[in-house]
């Protein structure tokens, strides 16, 4: 739960960071810089997902019992 609050708040601040710069740069340059700002939330959202679906695979895995050996076998 706590992961997916803190996901949620970096995709807003990721997302209100790039709405006020292309409010504030007018502009090829400006448009440019505010893609790849969004592209790089868009990217550290990914990460925080991906970090919060392996913790919570880690959590089912001792939850019940499973290896990972266990997995490699079938």
């Amino acid at each position: 739960m706590g992961i997916g609050v803190a996901i949620g708040v970096i995709a807003f601040r990721k997302v209100t960071e790039v709405q006020a710069s292309m409010q504030s740069t007018l502009g090829p340059e400006g448009l440019n810089r505010s893609v790849n700002r969004l592209a790089d939330g868009v990217y550290d959202f990914a990460d925080a997902v991906r970090a919060g679906m392996r913790e919570r695979e880690t959590d089912l895995r001792s939850a019940l019992g499973v290896e990972s050996a266990d997995l490699v076998r079938r």
